[in-house]
C-alpha cells in the first residue's frame, strides 16, 4: 500500500484579508508529486485557510485511492498541528466545524504522524497558496501546474437597468468560467463530513440540507401577473411580499446539543426571554407585520404567542413549517447516534431521500416546507408576514430563494432566536435581505 505525505498551506494578505491556501501530496518512499490542490478563499483568517489547506490535503488523498492508508501530515501552522493532533484545544468557535471535517477524513485515512516544520520547508504548499491568491488579483483561476485561466465576470448593467450581453453572447455565456469542486465542498459519492453532520441537527449551531428544488406553478403564476420578468438590476415594480423567518428560542435540547424535531419540547426561561426580545423588535418600526404563522409544534408557537401580545395579531398554524422528524434519534446526542447507529447515520447523510429510522427524510422536508413558503406568498402578496419556525424549514426557504446549491445548507449557521428576511417580487428573483440576525438578543 502506497504511503504518503501530505504538505499544506494556507494565508491570508491581512488577517482577515484575502487569503488562500495550497496543498500538495507525495509519495512518501520517493517523494514523487502525486497532487497538487489550491484555492482562493475570499476574504479570512490564516488560521481559516491553513485548515482549509488540510482538508483540501486529504480529500487529495482520498481521490488517489488512499483509503485506509498511512499518511504523515507536515504544516508550519502549529495551532493546526497541535489541535488536529489532540493536544491543544480548540478555542475558536469558528475553527471548530474546519477541525471536525478534517477530522472526518482522518478517520478515513491512517494519519501516523502530525508534524510542524518550518516555513521554510513548506515552500511548496506555500507557493500554491501564493499563486492562488495572486490569480484571484488578477481575476484569474488556478489551475494544477501553476498556470491560471481567466474569469469571465458577468458584465455590469447596462443603460436602462438591464445586463448587456457581451459580444452578443446569451446571458448564461457571461458567468464564471467552470472549475474544479471546492476541496472543501461534499464529495458526491462520500456522505458529508462530521462538520456537516454535527451542524445537521436543531441544535445551536444547525445547518440542513435538502433536495433539489424545481420551478413552480406558483411561482410562474406570481410572474405571469407581471408585464415582464425582472432580472435584479432594475427596480421593483410591486410592493414586495415580505417573509421575514423567526427561529424560536432556546430549549433544554439545543442547550445539551440534542437531537431536536418532531418532539414538543418547551423553551427554556431563557427562551422565553429570547422571545420577548424578538417581539419587542417586531412590535417597532420598520416592521408592520400583517400576519403571524407558526409551526405547530410548542417552542415555536410560544415564540410567535409572544411576538403576537406585543403586536397584537392572530397566530396561524402552519403545519409544514414544522421540524424534520428525528424518528428514534430525537433526544440522542450526535455521538449516541453515531454509536447506536452508524449505518443508518451514514446512509442518512448520503441519500436525502433516506430518513433516520422511524423518521423522515430531507427529501420529504424540503418538498412539504417548499409547499408552504408558496402558500404563504400567494396567500399574502404584497404583505408582510412573520413565520416562525425551525432550523431545517428556514434554512430551506433561504436556499430556495438564493437558487444556491445543494451544499450551501451545510455552509448556513442559524442562532436561536435569529431573524431572517426574504422579500418576493412578481416582477423579480426573491432577495435574502438579511441572514442570521440576533442584534435584538444583545440589548
Amino acid at each position: 500500500m502506497t504511503s504518503y505525505v501530505i504538505e499544506a498551506d494556507g494565508g491570508s494578505r491581512g488577517n482577515p484579508g484575502p487569503a488562500g491556501y495550497g496543498a500538495v501530496v507525495m509519495d512518501a518512499s520517493d517523494g514523487q508529486v502525486l497532487a497538487e490542490a489550491a484555492e482562493a478563499i475570499g476574504v479570512t483568517t490564516n488560521n481559516v485557510a491553513e485548515y482549509r489547506g488540510l482538508i483540501a490535503g486529504l480529500q487529495a488523498v482520498l481521490r488517489l485511492g488512499g483509503e485506509g492508508a498511512p499518511v504523515a501530515v507536515r504544516m508550519d501552522s502549529k495551532l493546526v498541528i497541535e489541535q488536529m493532533a489532540g493536544r491543544w484545544k480548540i478555542k475558536n468557535e469558528g475553527l471548530r466545524p474546519l477541525a471536525l471535517e478534517a477530522g472526518a477524513l482522518v478517520r478515513r485515512l491512517r494519519v501516523t504522524e502530525w508534524t510542524w516544520i518550518p516555513r521554510e520547508r513548506n515552500k511548496h504548499a506555500d507557493r500554491l497558496a501564493n499563486e492562488a491568491m495572486d490569480a484571484a488579483a488578477q481575476g484569474l483561476t488556478w489551475k494544477a501546474g501553476g498556470t491560471t485561466q481567466p474569469e469571465l465576470q458577468e458584465e455590469p448593467p447596462a443603460a436602462g437597468g438591464q445586463p448587456s450581453a457581451a459580444g452578443g453572447q446569451p446571458p448564461s455565456a457571461r458567468t464564471k468560467a467552470p472549475t474544479a469542486p471546492s476541496p472543501s465542498a461534499p464529495s458526491p459519492s462520500a456522505p458529508p463530513s462530521v462538520a456537516h453532520q454535527t451542524d445537521l441537527l436543531d441544535i445551536g449551531a444547525i445547518s440542513e440540507i435538502s433536495a433539489p428544488t424545481a420551478s413552480t406553478a406558483a411561482a410562474q403564476q406570481r410572474a405571469a401577473k407581471a408585464p415582464a420578468k425582472g432580472t435584479g438590476w432594475a427596480p421593483p415594480t410591486r410592493v414586495a411580499t415580505s417573509l421575514l423567518l423567526l427561529r424560536h428560542g432556546e430549549t433544554a435540547l439545543s442547550v445539551e446539543r440534542r437531537f431536536s424535531g418532531r418532539g414538543d419540547a418547551e423553551l427554556t426561561p431563557n427562551g422565553l426571554a429570547q422571545a420577548a426580545a424578538a417581539a419587542e423588535r417586531l412590535s417597532r418600526e420598520p416592521y408592520r407585520l400583517d400576519v403571524i404563522v407558526s409551526s405547530p409544534l410548542k417552542r415555536a408557537r410560544q415564540t410567535a404567542e409572544a411576538v403576537a401580545r406585543r403586536t397584537g395579531l392572530d397566530v396561524e398554524v402552519e403545519e409544514d413549517l414544522r421540524e424534520l422528524d428525528f424518528g428514534d434519534w430525537e433526544g440522542h446526542t450526535f455521538t449516541e447516534v453515531q454509536r447506536r447507529w452508524p449505518a443508518e447515520l451514514s446512509a442518512w447523510f448520503a441519500d436525502p431521500e433516506t430518513a433516520p429510522p422511524g423518521g423522515e427524510s430531507f427529501a420529504t422536508v424540503a418538498r412539504r416546507v417548499q409547499a408552504a413558503g408558496e402558500r404563504l406568498v400567494e396567500r399574502y402578496e404584497g404583505k408582510t408576514v412573520l413565520a416562525v419556525s425551525h432550523v431545517t424549514p428556514i434554512k430551506m426557504l433561504l436556499r430556495l430563494a438564493l437558487t444556491a446549491p445543494l451544499e450551501s445548507l451545510y455552509r448556513m449557521h442559524l442562532d436561536v432566536a435569529c431573524l431572517s428576511l426574504i422579500e418576493y417580487y412578481a416582477d423579480g428573483p426573491a432577495v435574502v435581505k438579511s441572514f442570521n440576525d440576533t442584534s435584538h438578543l444583545r440589548r
